[in-house]
């Protein structure tokens, strides 16, 4: 096993990172972008970028991107976005990505997370042809450090846990919200497959609106959006200065 520093909101540490993996000449058959904030107080970072926009999408865009030529060296490399169920709260602000007026510490949580999937959609429409599939997942609600900037008060308001400290049963296990990762990662069902989006290791169904599960399960339209997935990548491109297809 190897371990490397990787900051995905500064990207001189993400370019060092996809150079040193790339100095190594190996391939690259799986690529599991994880790593997120969650609701995190009003920062800038970069050029001047939300740090969730910036650290959960951009950083991730990178990545990918820099680390392009390992992915089309391997044999059918699979690139797994973790999006989730905040896709709901939020489209992209394409106007206003960055909160520049009335900053909301969910919406913008909601912007990242519909940036995940609708990188994996354009991410396998452009990699296709060349033997990579993007599949964009929503592990489950987990309690890990993700939670670190909500107050205890606000998680026992929205009944994640009791005012005791007892999580909420619908919570998943580590192990169990790694397991749709795991899936779409290596599934022979997905063969031939890209672009959706997964949850509980199955391809979700689309969100039923009005319905008890709404906020819970399923995907919404926008974040499978192919025209709005073209447009992030094109802002995307602008932002970093990186497209591995220009």
């Amino acid at each position: 096993m190897e371990v490397q520093t990787l900051d995905l909101a500064d990207l001189v540490s993400v370019r060092a990172f996809a150079e040193h993996f790339l100095a190594t000449g190996r391939g690259l058959d799986i690529l599991i972008n994880n790593a997120a904030i969650m609701a995190a107080p009003q920062a800038l970072v970069g050029d001047g970028w939300e740090s969730q926009f910036a650290t959960n999408h951009l950083g991730h865009y990178v990545l990918t991107n820099l680390l392009w030529r390992a992915l089309t060296a391997g044999s059918g490399a699979r690139v797994v976005a973790l999006s989730s169920t905040g896709h709901k709260l939020s489209g992209i602000r394409f106007d206003d990505p960055n909160f520049t007026s009335g900053y909301d510490k969910w919406l913008a949580y909601g912007q990242a997370k519909t940036a995940n999937s609708l990188f994996a959609v354009q991410l396998d429409a452009r990699g296709a042809d060349h033997g990579v599939r993007a599949f964009a997942v929503h592990p489950g609600g987990i309690m890990t450090e993700l939670q670190r900037h909500l107050p205890r008060e606000e998680m026992i308001a929205a009944g994640w846990m009791t005012e005791e400290g007892e999580v909420n049963e619908q919570f998943k296990s580590p192990a169990e919200g790694a397991a749709t990762s795991v899936w779409a990662a290596t599934s022979p069902q997905l063969d031939g497959m890209g672009g959706v989006y997964c949850e509980d290791c199955d391809i979700a169904e689309p969100t039923v609106p009005g319905s008890a599960a709404a906020r819970l399960r399923g995907v919404n339209p926008h974040p499978i959006d192919p025209d709005a997935a073209a447009r992030l990548w094109t802002l995307s491109a602008g932002l970093t200065g990186v497209n591995a297809f220009a």
